[in-house]
């Protein structure tokens, strides 16, 4: 045989036999999401659906996860429950959800007059904030990430001024975390409802008074056709942080670079989460005056300085929980302490000396 035919048939042999062998099949994961938001929900359920998209196109199809809004694959307030039996595997919420399970969570999402939308990453990222939360999700096979924050939030919607402290007794209003707790100890009586129902309840006169996120959400829910007086800020929520957690096991069966990329995607998801309602909530605010009949309301000294008396109150009881979440007050209480006189003397100054060149 000449070399040259001999060359050209080991080349069609090769050829056939790559073509005759079958295929590698690509292992592919799938992993349902659930979260206590609808979805399309501004901020919130636009970011978790941001997330899976992420992870979907960074996984080249390896890892595919399914979203599910609230209620349609377990209730809102269930996320947690269904990630830690295995129902789902990942959620997308805040640990002010599930602090039945423990009261150490609040440290995790916010605490009134506490950690701002800077404050709180910078605690979990360089202050071991992370590794704590960590510990306190490890016992429910859950591994924690954060997911950014809607910032500063709004008091709230009432449908009456608030000028003494007895003004909030008796008060029906929707609050969530530990703010319903202050509240409640105050006098009121609080209610926490899922986003969806916040604007039955107010319209039926069921509750007085509602808290929900801020200028943007709160528009997009209606609360503006319900109540005109606007409480702002939140006492309660300076800078609540959102969640990304993933069942634990689920998450160690993954190949180390399937792990990479849900973590780094829960990064991302912050990044975008905290721009996303930093620069909505600016731009809904002067409209959301403009438009209705909203009038902008703030809490009386009076009432936040005994606002204040109570969390102190309330977040010492749960400080002396157990061991674990006295570390946790200690580490998150030290740190909210130095943020507190730094703030003070950086943005809060900053914050006034803008508004005197930006009003003139």
């Amino acid at each position: 045989m000449k070399r040259r035919e001999f060359v050209k048939g080991a080349g069609a042999a090769a050829a056939a036999s790559s073509l005759a062998a079958p295929a590698i099949a690509q292992e592919r994961t799938e992993w349902a999401m659930v979260m206590p938001w609808p979805k399309g929900a501004p901020g919130v359920g636009v970011n978790a659906e941001r997330f899976v998209e992420r992870v979907n196109a960074m996984s080249g199809g390896r890892l595919i996860i399914k979203l599910f809004a609230a209620g349609e694959l377990v209730p809102p307030f269930e996320s947690f429950d269904a990630v830690q039996s295995g129902t789902a595997d990942l959620l997308h919420g805040t640990p002010y959800y599930w602090v039945g399970k423990s009261k150490a969570f609040n440290y995790f999402t916010t605490i009134p007059f506490g950690l701002n939308s800077v404050e709180l990453p910078a605690w979990l990222t360089y202050g071991g904030g992370q590794a704590l939360w960590e510990e306190a999700y490890a016992d429910f096979g859950v591994v924690p990430f954060y997911a950014g924050s809607s910032g500063v939030q709004a008091g709230g919607w009432f449908r009456r001024e608030i000028n003494r402290w007895e003004d909030l007794q008796g008060l029906k209003i929707r609050m969530a975390g530990l703010g319903g707790e202050v509240m409640r100890r105050a006098g009121s009586l609080v209610l926490l409802l899922p986003p969806g129902e916040i604007l039955p309840a107010m319209q039926s006169g069921a509750i007085d008074a509602a808290e929900w996120i801020g200028p943007w959400n709160d528009v997009a829910f209606g609360l503006q056709k319900v109540a005109k007086y606007y409480y702002v800020p939140a006492f309660h929520e300076p800078g609540p942080g959102l969640e990304i957690s993933v069942n634990r096991a689920k998450f160690e069966a993954l190949p180390a670079d399937l792990q990479a990329i849900v973590r780094y995607a829960a990064a991302a998801t912050a990044q975008d989460t905290t721009t996303d309602f930093t620069y909505h909530n600016i731009q809904a605010f002067k409209p959301l005056l403009n438009d209705y009949d909203v009038e902008l309301r703030r809490f009386p000294d009076e009432i936040v300085a005994r606002l204040g008396k109570i969390t102190l109150e309330v977040i010492g009881e749960i400080g002396e929980t157990d061991a674990l979440t006295r570390r946790i007050h200690a580490s998150f209480m030290d740190f909210a302490g130095k943020a507190a006189d730094y703030q003070g003397a950086f943005d809060e100054t900053m914050l006034r000396q803008r508004r005197l060149v930006w009003s003139a």
